[in-house]
């Protein structure tokens, strides 16, 4: 096996040629045989190998530097770089990270996780590489959808100055989570054409040059008109016309091709983009068929590529869909956005169902949240399904273009609170803080599948911004019994009962309904109450609770630091009353990989360790 010769960085330097594409067909192995195991980002992983080879062959590592955009496609480059055997651990706790990690790797040159930052990072080196007056290559690798993000035309425009060699890797293969979409994607799609311009102008020269006293004339005529005839003929000339030189289209696929790709590039003092053309999840059947699904994968079965463990109850995102298509069929001006996840948010069904009301922008939340203001300024109500993680990116567009205004806009946040095993630039543990900060706007936060379905439709007759944010997983199905409607600010007595008062917002009620059974077997009265609201909180009911409890204990899937315990704790501070308050909440610190249920104990948010500190500080009373 040529895999096991790879023991550490620029080992592949000593693989022949001739056994290249048995090299990429044994790392394509490895990589369905690890993932149906751990899972993990297959797809993209599969359609970049020969790519990544490509790279570690032209390149002198560490030395020279790749930033990957968004980074769950460098599997291949760690495996590369001597981290084969971190696989049995990839995404675990304490293991590989599925990310480009600078302190896993001095060969991992940038973190990363979010899309569109890779040519601004690596514009970046290349400027602090040239102050230093280094000599050392410099790659951005950018793809999967990544260019539809408006951060990458900020820094194409800024590149386009540079008298320094820069390559740009664009990766494309149609596809970010979902297939692409708009503009950009028709471009590049029109690009895989340019060999006709490359082989009519190879021709034409070759015909005229030389044969008559007139054909020299005529080719140096054309040769000046030629950037004219290109912007007919070529649509690469977008990025030439932005002073960066287009290579390309090559075949991703093709090493030695994209090896002299990368000898020509480095000749270039100036920023370069190589157009790559690959194929998501090539090499296993199943992902090449079905590309979204293995974008993030679950273990599967690697003969059917069917998930090992099928889900048998849905998840939040399922109730979403379910609610959201039920309010398109009754309201003809509810619409729905998207930022290139209409699998993963749940719209694919309302797409398919009201494709005239679905608004997919390709990765560009930014956009997307100021489009859905146009949309409500315009008498629509649309609704902004997003990811924690990547809804902040858009922090600006929501504070400026929608709350200032007050339009009703409506968020539904996927994927809030911690995720698990794509770690720290995943982890949805910041939305309750940075939306709190933000005049006008509304949260909510649901304890169940039932609350999570009302407090869509409450959203949509809500005439002001409001936020629901949910989590990743499995839609918890207790509590049925308790529904009362959905009142603007109030929360929901579950319990009432003395000593300790139990306030849980959305995924924490489960956590605190395992609390106060341990507390009650262990001889404690306790209240329970769901918050409902984190903006604006309770503030009749904290005030009832302070009157009839010594202590109030605050639990949220959210940092301390501006999420809903810190404006209890205040206002309770403001009544001047002897009740205390204890805040459960994830320490504001960076959470890495890992199984969700573990990540929960590590940080303290799980019921034995709620128990422990609601003990000790009610003792301590």
């Amino acid at each position: 096996m040529f895999l096991e010769k790879i023991e550490k960085t620029n080992d592949i330097k000593e693989i022949g040629a001739e056994n290249y594409d048995a090299l990429a067909e044994e790392i394509r192995q490895f990589l369905i045989q690890s993932i149906s195991v751990t899972g993990g980002h297959l797809g993209s992983n599969l359609g970049a190998v020969e790519l990544t080879m490509a790279l570690h062959l032209s390149l002198n590592l560490p030395e020279d530097k790749i930033i990957w955009d968004v980074g769950h496609q460098s599997y291949t480059h760690k495996i590369l770089t001597g981290r084969r055997e971190g696989f049995v651990n990839l995404r675990k706790y304490g293991g590989m990270s599925g990310f480009p990690k600078r302190k896993e790797s001095d060969c991992d040159s940038f973190d990363t996780g979010h899309s569109s930052t890779s040519i601004s990072a690596g514009l970046g080196m290349v400027k602090a590489r040239d102050i230093q007056g280094g000599k050392n290559t410099i790659v951005s690798v950018i793809g999967d959808g990544s260019l539809t993000g408006g951060m990458a035309y900020e820094a194409l425009n800024n590149a386009s100055r540079l008298e320094t060699n820069f390559i740009i890797i664009l990766n494309d293969n149609n596809m970010s989570i979902s297939e692409n979409v708009g503009g950009v994607s028709k471009y590049l799609n029109n690009i895989r054409t340019a060999d006709m311009y490359l082989d009519l102008k190879e021709g034409v020269y070759n015909s005229l040059h030389g044969k008559s006293k007139y054909g020299d004339r005529v080719v140096s005529q054309i040769r000046r008109a030629k950037s004219s005839f290109k912007q007919l003929v070529v649509p690469g000339m977008f990025f030439e016309d932005m002073g960066i030189t287009y290579l390309g289209p090559v075949d991703g696929h093709d090493i030695p091709a994209m090896m002299r790709m990368m000898k020509e590039a480095k000749k270039i003092k100036g920023a370069v983009l190589i157009h790559a053309i690959t194929q998501k999840g090539k090499g296993f059947g199943p992902a090449e068929r079905h590309p979204a699904r293995f974008h993030g994968a679950e273990p599967f079965d690697i003969e059917t590529g069917i998930p090992s463990k099928p889900r048998t109850k849905a998840n939040y995102t399922d109730i979403f869909s379910t609610v959201m298509c039920k309010l398109g069929q009754r309201d003809e001006s509810v619409v729905a956005i998207t930022a290139a996840m209409p699998d993963g948010t749940g719209l694919k069904r309302f797409r398919n169902m009201y494709p005239d009301r679905f608004f997919d922008v390709g990765i560009a939340e930014e956009h997307a949240v100021t489009f859905a203001a146009g949309l409500a300024a315009g008498g629509l109500k649309p609704i902004v399904a997003i990811y924690s993680s990547f809804l902040q990116r858009a922090y600006d567009q929501i504070l400026h273009d929608v709350c200032i205004q007050n339009l009703p806009v409506i968020f539904a946040i996927d994927r809030a609170g911690l995720v698990g095993s794509d770690g720290e630039t995943h982890q949805g543990i910041f939305d309750l803080s940075y939306l709190s900060s933000i005049p006008n706007m509304h949260i909510m936060a649901p304890k169940n599948k039932w609350e999570l379905s009302d407090m869509i439709k409450f959203a949509v007759a809500f005439e002001a911004p409001i936020a629901i944010r949910y989590p990743r997983g499995e839609a918890f199905d207790g509590l049925k019994e308790y529904r009362e409607p959905i009142e603007y600010g109030k929360s929901e007595s579950l319990y009432e009962e003395e000593d300790i008062a139990l306030f849980a917002v959305g995924s924490m009620v489960k956590v605190a309904l395992d609390v106060r059974s341990k507390l009650k077997d262990m001889g404690y009265s306790c209240s329970l109450t769901n918050a409902r609201f984190v903006k604006p909180i309770d503030e009749e009911a904290i005030e009832q609770a302070c009157k009839e409890h010594k202590l109030i204990v605050t639990m949220e899937e959210n940092v301390a630091s501006g999420g809903y315990g810190e404006k209890v704790r205040a206002y309770v501070d403001s009544l001047n009353v002897s009740t205390k308050v204890l805040n459960i909440a994830i320490p504001d610190e960076y959470v890495e990989h890992g199984n969700v249920d573990l990540l929960k104990q590590e940080v303290g948010i799980d019921a034995e360790s709620v128990v422990k500190r609601v003990v000790t500080s009610y003792i301590g009373l």
